[in-house]
């Protein structure tokens, strides 16, 4: 047996990991090739994998991997990340958890005829997106922190609730038959078991670190210390209650993660090293059992139910979770109506829910489960993961990024004002004390040294539009412009200049040098010569704005300004045509040609508007 099991267990390994590595390249989610590789090595093509290849183990093999996936999730998901969408995580995780829950149920129930147990089964599980699926998406497309934190605060939480939910509502409705009560009791005790386990493995874990037993063993005990808190708090809960092991592994995740922890950085490395490892394992083993004659049985009816999850349940529900918020905009609704993959949770329990029903003799309902739950798994990976960084460009939710190096004075100073004007920044910082003052101010932040390559390319400097280097330190800012510059082709660079006897070296480098005590002089002569002026400039806070964009509609082009002048928003006017030493207020005959750099000046929102309707998303 272990002879035989060794060439399988390698090939999906290896198969995961390389399709992973090919993912990473071309920018797609994994997910989608773990689904290829899986149904390539399953019983529908090759063979190789098959139910009886890991015999009794599988869901003991599944489980752990679930725990590990989900403990590394809930470890990054720190309260002040969920801060950035609390609102809209909330009413994803609750009311739109149960209208996903009920509307699929009475879908399954209405276009497929089945009885309203395996209904109910079903709407359990697809309520799980999960970090199986968010995860590999988010790091194809990068959009904006609250965006990320509503799906990635989803993907955990309705991973534990579907999975715990399913296996009440399975094994009190279909198998011991004891009502709505009893279901509800049973739920609740499972999730009690779950947040006990993960409390109890996370006290012990922190003890353990903050009283190092080994101090020399450092980074390395860190690691494992941790690491054992997800294997440990799952296998606890597991003890006492079926699939209570994932809400214990999770609220070990978020209790340990949002805790003080020595050699933070090592672990977190270590845990996501150890995630891409059994999420490549685990999703090509669950995507080989797949069948496809269940899902064909289920005729037009599974194309009109994914239809139902997909157009019709999603949007409902992300237009619940984000009515009456104004921190997200309509492009980034339609993204989070669009991202709704299902994964790991709902395919492993289904699996072995389906083998127990057709071992009960229930034959039909096992293929029903089966059929639907992996329809809308692969519909859904196909579709919303498959072609994600495609929708996300489509709607323009991955903005072009401003990064700043040095949360000091002066880099959150900028950030905070850049972020008023709708610029998507990230900051990059070592130092906890301007960390903290950063997330506090609602500003994204990178932990990291900024004159290092990786940290850069973390921050996203691959999608960035401009890198400023704002530390008091002249030759590190000088560092991060060359890095930025040579390394990775930044256009535009801006470096703050503390010594004034070092702007020729920053010049060098066709940097765009910004010299701090002159900048003061200037910024107080504006004071002294043009108050109001200057109170336009440097209070973003008044309600005002000054706006330089290049013109790129096309429908404006050849017209005068005196013709736009009912297409400008009232509050706001061309103020500058032109730039540098070709930069004038315009003639009101002076007619615009595309790429003409229009300054607008007035109300921040006419202004804002204005930007919109003279550069509207390409």
């Amino acid at each position: 047996m272990a002879s035989s099991l060794l060439p399988v267990v390698a090939l999906i390994l290896v198969s995961g990991i390389g399709v992973q590595l090919l993912a990473g390249r071309i920018k797609v989610p994994s997910v989608v090739f773990y689904l290829v590789v899986g149904l390539l090595l399953g019983p529908e093509f090759l063979g190789l994998v098959t139910i009886e290849t890991f015999g009794n183990g599988l869901s003991t093999v599944v489980g752990l991997s679930v725990a590990i996936i989900v403990f590394d999730g809930a470890f990054a998901l720190q309260f002040d990340r969920i801060r950035e969408a609390s609102t809209a995580s909330l009413r994803l995780v609750t009311v739109g958890a149960v209208v996903t829950f009920l509307g699929t149920a009475g879908a399954v129930r209405v276009l497929e005829g089945s009885t309203w147990e395996i209904a109910l089964v079903v709407g359990a599980l697809l309520v799980a997106t999960g970090p199986t699926v968010i995860t590999p998406i988010l790091e194809v497309v990068r959009v904006r922190e609250h965006v990320a934190a509503a799906l990635e605060t989803e993907g955990i939480i309705n991973d534990v609730t579907a999975a715990i939910a399913a296996v009440v509502i399975f094994e009190t409705m279909l198998l011991d038959d004891v009502g709505i009560s009893g279901t509800m009791i049973a739920f609740l005790e499972r999730a009690g078991v779950g947040v006990a386990a993960g409390l109890f493995a996370t006290g012990l874990i922190y003890f353990l670190l903050k009283h190092e037993l080994t101090p020399e063993g450092g980074p390395q005990t860190a690691r494992f210390l941790t690491f054992s808190a997800a294997i440990g708090s799952f296998a606890l809960a597991e003890a006492v209650a079926a699939e209570a092991g994932i809400a214990a592994a999770a609220t070990a995740g978020i209790a340990l993660g949002n805790l003080e922890l020595p050699h933070r950085e090592t672990i977190e490395e270590f845990a996501r090293d150890a995630t891409l490892i059994v999420l490549a394992f685990v999703f090509v083993s669950l995507a080989a059992l797949i069948d496809i004659d269940a899902i064909l049985q289920l005729g037009v009816g599974g194309i009109l139910l994914v239809a139902v999850v997909m157009l019709v349940l999603r949007p409902v529900v992300v237009w619940i979770a984000t009515f009456g918020i104004r921190q997200f905009n309509r492009s980034e609704r339609l993204f989070l109506a669009a991202m709704g993959p299902r994964g790991i949770i709902p395919a492993s329990v289904a699996t072995l829910f389906a083998i127990e029903l057709a071992t009960a003799g229930n034959q039909v309902g096992s293929q029903i489960l089966l059929g639907t739950v992996f329809v809308v798994i692969v519909a859904t990976d196909a579709i919303e993961a498959g072609l994600a960084r495609q929708i996300g460009d489509a709607l323009g939710v991955t903005p072009m990024r401003t990064i700043i190096v040095g949360g000091g004075r002066v880099g959150l100073a900028l950030a905070t004002r850049l972020e008023q004007r709708g610029e998507f920044v990230v900051l990059i910082e070592e130092d906890e004390k301007p960390k903290r003052a950063a997330r506090e101010a609602g500003i994204t932040v990178y932990e990291g040294d900024g004159t290092e390559s990786e940290t850069l390319r973390g921050a996203g400097i691959d999608e960035a539009r401009i890198v400023v280097a704002a530390t008091d330190d002249d030759n590190v800012n000088l560092l991060v412009c060359q890095t930025a510059r040579t390394k990775f082709d930044v256009e535009d660079v801006y470096a703050r200049v503390n010594d004034p006897q070092n702007m020729a070296a920053f010049e060098a480098l066709s940097v765009t040098a910004v010299d701090g005590p002159m900048s003061t002089a200037f910024a107080i002569d504006n004071e002294i010569e043009r108050p109001e002026l200057a109170n336009w400039m440097y209070d973003a806070s008044d309600g005002h704005d000054i706006q330089e964009i290049t013109m790129t509609a096309e429908e404006f082009v050849g017209e005068s300004v005196r013709d736009l002048n009912d297409r400008i928003p009232g509050g706001c006017l061309i103020a500058e045509i032109g730039q540098n030493e070709e930069a004038h207020v315009p003639d009101p005959d002076e007619v615009l040609e595309y790429g003409d750099h229009l300054t607008f000046l007035g109300d921040a929102a006419a202004v804002e508007e204005a930007v919109k309707r003279f550069h509207p998303r390409e």
